[in-house]
């Protein structure tokens, strides 16, 4: 059953969004979209590529993709029966709040979503992940 969802992420740079902890997919377990397993995934992508960097607008669209690519290929080897959509925000932080929200039609026993967003001393990143089961 598709349905529409709501999730708005807190601009907050601490921490995930609050969405469910885990959605299950399947009676068997193997083939779930893990939330927690997503965003360790993510926040290695994260650390490995931001580490204790400074704001650079001129490296912001290399750090972005870095993030993006690493998080897949971290995905990808679950190997698990899902199509992924990542995102990655890099923003300077110099007083402006940043508001983010997303809305999902899917089928929530089957798909997932998860977002991270950790703060630097310069920068928030916020990065999503969208599972749809194949």
């Amino acid at each position: 059953s598709s349905r529409a969802k709501s999730r708005v992420c807190p601009d907050s740079p601490r921490g995930p969004c609050p969405l469910p902890s885990r959605l299950v997919m399947d009676d068997e377990g193997e083939n779930e979209f893990v939330s927690e397993q997503v965003n360790e995934i993510v926040k290695n992508a994260i650390t490995k590529t931001l580490g204790a960097a400074q704001y650079n607008k001129d490296r912001v669209n290399a750090w972005s993709t870095q993030i993006v690519d690493e998080t897949l290929k971290e995905l990808a080897k679950l190997n698990k029966p899902f199509k992924y959509v990542v995102t990655s925000i890099i923003m300077q932080k110099n007083g402006t709040p940043l508001h983010t929200g997303l809305s999902l039609y899917w089928d929530t026993k089957t798909d997932g979503v998860t977002c991270v967003q950790v703060g630097l001393d310069s920068m928030d990143c916020i990065t999503t992940v969208f599972a749809a089961m194949i």
